[in-house]
């Protein structure tokens, strides 16, 4: 069996360069340059400090090696080596009390703009995508900027600055020993940057992308628990899952063996700079041309670099998997999304619903030909239209042009007058009330559930609204009444609670425009004379659009459009297109026949 886990864009053509995901990064650290300027001042001030911890040893080591008679000189450097690492500790805690204020703040822009960047991509994009996958690289992204930002800012920074002076600090006393520990520190940093980049990289974006695909196999497989439980298929749930885990695990081994090699080589490199300095002092000492207090000085610098190297290698390590983590949500910046708001779009203005389709062309990103061409149709303020026809014959699109959640390739679509493409999509979808065949809930309270399509809402306004969609009676018998929560998109509800939820919520919206989705077409015959019922006054004085396979549902309707293949093929009330015996007397004939 074919795993689908993988999302359909193509990991190839969706990365991005490190300097490229950095500088999305860096722009975070710049809203906020007072605190940046903070950070890095407190940082530069510590680094001073560290960098004078091998001078104080070696005044301490030579204080002392004047013997017992200089026990006031060697007090005196003693209090300088304490200060000195006092100071520095100090300074450094004053630094990261500027730096957590920027790393949190930033943390929460990076992840409330990549979910609005989210939230932009089209109807197209979302469907193409897992939502746990994307949830992951959210979340994951927060996580990344964070590890890049103290790697960079708060560790690579430094590290660099101290090496460069500690390398100096010993070229000045002593050339050939300044000039072995720059060798070797350039060596080491340049080794970690070209490894990681080129040999550890490729293995961390493969594991990275498996773990969007854990994401996204978990969503998949939870959402759909009842399907599961249903087919008693938890077994191979199960072993889906860890098919996919597995892939994970095997990836995961190579990344962390590949970092382990890294970190290998460069512990090598560390004894070699450790047996290089102390060799040299050592000799430089053995001809006299060196104190005690040198060697102590070379020694505490060793230490200090020791520490440094590491970390500069552990961070340059960090870095590379920061960036990868924020790399999804850096080219999700870069994406523009495929529905946009013109740059002087205005507010819709609703009126009395009235529905223009002019001259419209449309086709599927995925179709060889238009769906729709030169599509032209009025629908009149106040009129009640259905649109029936075959799975495919453009019914569902109409409706999601009207909504524009896709844009038309030629043509325009008015409604009340204005272009739909020169107004706000906000402002437009909020005059559109739409039921659907399994109306979505969000995991809140009933009473949130109903008001979502007006937050300000009282409770008495959500109640008559509740009241008129035949919902009142059965949310009061619940335990919690209307603060019961109803599960992930609804799931401790019925299918006719779930319609009757949406009937409400599409009263309290009071659009001029409603659709109703194949609201009927999963109930029950008691339950669908409720939520029939409920209908009936909802659609009364607003312009409504029925999609509808059960015809029987549709009679009433002022105007029935058949559609077939993108095209209007008959259209009138119910007796004239029976009477006509055309394709709607056909669909007629096979849906009573069925029924």
């Amino acid at each position: 069996m074919t795993d689908h886990y993988e999302d359909t864009e193509d990991q190839k053509d969706r990365v991005l360069k490190n300097s490229q995901v950095l500088g999305f990064i860096a722009r975070f650290w710049l809203r906020r340059p007072w605190l940046l300027t903070g950070t890095v001042s407190f940082v530069i001030a510590a680094i001073a400090f560290d960098l004078a911890t091998p001078w104080a040893s070696g005044r301490l080591v030579d204080a002392v090696t004047h013997g017992q008679s200089n026990a006031a000189g060697a007090w005196r450097a003693w209090a300088a080596f304490v200060g000195v690492y006092f100071a520095f500790s100090l300074i450094r805690n004053l630094s990261m009390r500027f730096w957590i204020p920027l790393a949190s703040s930033n943390m929460k822009e990076m992840t409330d703009e990549g979910f609005k960047r989210v939230q932009s991509f089209s109807a197209d994009w979302h469907a193409d995508m897992f939502a746990g996958a994307t949830v992951r690289r959210l979340s994951r992204a927060m996580w990344g900027y964070d590890n890049v930002s103290d790697a960079a800012l708060v560790f690579l920074g430094p590290a660099i600055i101290v090496l460069v002076g500690l390398c100096v600090m010993m070229a000045v006393r002593w050339p050939m020993v300044g000039l072995f520990s720059t060798a070797m520190v350039t060596l080491y940093i340049v080794s970690n940057i070209v490894t990681t980049n080129l040999y550890a990289r490729p293995a961390n974006l493969r594991s990275v992308a498996l773990d969007s695909r854990i994401g996204g196999a978990l969503a998949d497989s939870i959402s759909s628990n009842p399907t599961v439980k249903s087919f008693g298929a938890e077994a191979r749930e199960e072993a889906r899952v860890a098919g996919v885990t597995d892939l994970w695990r095997r990836a995961a081994n190579r990344t962390w063996n590949r970092f382990t090699d890294i970190w290998l080589m460069h512990n090598m490199m560390l004894v070699v700079l450790q047996a290089g300095l102390t060799g040299l002092l050592l000799r430089l000492w053995v001809k006299g041309q060196a104190t005690p207090g040198d060697v102590a000085f070379v020694i505490t610098a060793f230490m200090l670099m020791t520490g440094y190297l590491r970390n500069i290698g552990d961070n340059i390590r960090m870095t590379q998997k920061g960036l990868d983590d924020a790399e999804d949500v850096a080219r999700y910046a870069t994406m523009d999304p495929q529905v946009i708001d013109a740059a002087d779009a205005r507010p819709f203005r609703a009126d009395l619903g009235e529905i223009v389709f002019d001259r419209v062309v449309f086709r599927y990103k995925s179709a060889a030909t238009p769906l729709y061409d030169n599509f032209t149709l009025r629908i009149a303020p106040g009129e009640r239209v259905a649109l029936v026809g075959p799975t495919g014959a453009g019914k569902s699109t109409f409706v999601k042009l009207i909504q524009r959640l896709y844009d038309v390739d030629g043509g325009q679509i008015l409604v009340d007058g204005q272009d739909i493409a020169q107004v706000s999509q906000g402002s437009l979808r909020r005059a559109i009330a739409v039921v659907p065949q399994d109306p979505a809930l969000f995991h809140r309270s009933l009473s949130e559930n109903i008001a979502y399509a007006r937050p300000d809402a009282t409770q008495d306004e959500v109640e008559l609204a509740a009241m008129r969609a035949r919902a009142h009676d059965f949310i009061l018998r619940l335990p919690q009444g209307y603060r019961t929560l109803v599960g992930e998109r609804g799931v401790k509800l019925s299918g006719g609670e779930r319609q009757r939820v949406a009937i409400a919520r599409a009263f309290l919206a009071d659009a001029p425009i409603l659709v109703l989705d194949e609201a009927t077409s999963s109930l029950d015959v008691e339950t669908e004379r409720q939520v029939q019922a409920a209908m009936e006054e909802l659609m009364v004085g607003r312009t409504t659009i029925v999609i509808a396979h059960r015809l029987s549902t549709i009679r009433g309707a002022d105007r029935i459009l058949v559609f077939e293949d993108g095209r209007i093929v008959e259209e009138g009330k119910h007796a004239e297109l029976v009477q006509k015996g055309g394709a709607y007397a056909r669909l007629h004939a096979v849906t009573e026949g069925w029924a």
